[in-house]
């Protein structure tokens, strides 16, 4: 009752933009454990319209990071181009508990996939959501699930993955973190552990990788080498699936949050043109 309103700076640019305001949804996994997930409905949304839209689900990075009740530039310029989007927290994701996060160690791809189509199942629950065109994305580890889970399930109709992980053999000799990483997440090194970096490495499922992928990957990406990207497109190539590969010169890992502006918009260009395209 004592707020008062110090500037009105950027309300014409507020007047002639659409910003989508997140609903909450409660979500319960495979195995009962809820999960907190958010939707952001598309410009003039109406639940009694029966219109069916769009769905983009975007990952987090991390894994150990999360996502609020927040304000995401990128996903508001999808929601504004007339999708809906949803992201969660899943297995792997702090603000929950140790167990929460840790949960993942030693089983990525297996403990928090099913968290992520448990949301996108209460997403299409709601009613407004059209089942047959459903999109994924995701940078860094949001990379990774997003090439995991395209290996694992056909359900989506694109999908674009960003600064991604695909083999963590050689993630582990290639990365600035990779010596250390891969230990701490899953207690092995490539020379001992082959078999289980092989099984959690979503380069071992490519042959089941059917969807439309678009790769955005920098060239300058040292927590995620370039050379990840390059394996993945390779191989899906090889195998003649649909594919396409976007190479960012002179930029790092954090091109999305500091990389030249042009550069930042062709990304957001090239992601929005995928799904416009595919979905």
């Amino acid at each position: 009752s004592n707020e008062r309103r110090l500037t009105d700076h950027n309300q014409e640019l507020l007047g002639e933009i659409h910003l989508s305001a997140p609903q909450e949804l409660k979500v319960s996994a495979p195995d009962g454990k809820s999960i907190q997930a958010w939707i952001l409905p598309p410009p003039g949304f109406d639940e009694t319209s029966g219109v069916k839209h769009r769905l983009i689900t975007q990952i987090h990075g991390g894994p150990h990071a999360m996502y609020g009740d927040a304000l995401f530039h990128e996903m508001q310029l999808m929601a504004a181009r007339g999708y809906a989007v949803l992201y969660c927290n899943p297995r792997g994701s702090v603000g929950y508990g140790e167990d929460f996060a840790t949960t993942t160690r030693g089983r990525w791809g297996e403990s928090d996939m099913p968290d992520v189509m448990a949301s996108v199942d209460a997403a299409v629950a709601l009613g407004w959501i059209d089942d047959q065109r459903l999109g994924l994305t995701g940078g860094s580890y949001g990379g990774y699930l997003t090439n995991w889970i395209i290996g694992h399930s056909d359900r989506f109709k694109a999908a674009v993955t960003q600064r991604c992980v695909a083999n963590f053999a050689s993630f582990f000799g290639t990365s600035d973190i990779g010596y250390d990483f891969g230990e701490h997440e899953f207690g092995g090194v490539p020379w001992n552990d082959s078999d289980l970096l092989r099984k959690h490495s979503p380069i071992t499922y490519v042959e089941s990788m059917n969807t439309p992928l678009l790769i955005l990957h920098s060239e300058q990406d040292l927590r995620c080498p370039i050379e990840q990207a390059e394996q993945l497109f390779t191989s899906l190539k090889f195998l003649g699936r649909e594919v396409a590969f976007v190479r960012f010169p002179e930029e790092g890992h954090d091109l999305s949050r500091s990389g030249k502006p042009s550069r930042r918009l062709a990304r957001l260009h090239h992601l929005i043109g995928w799904f416009d395209r595919h979905l």
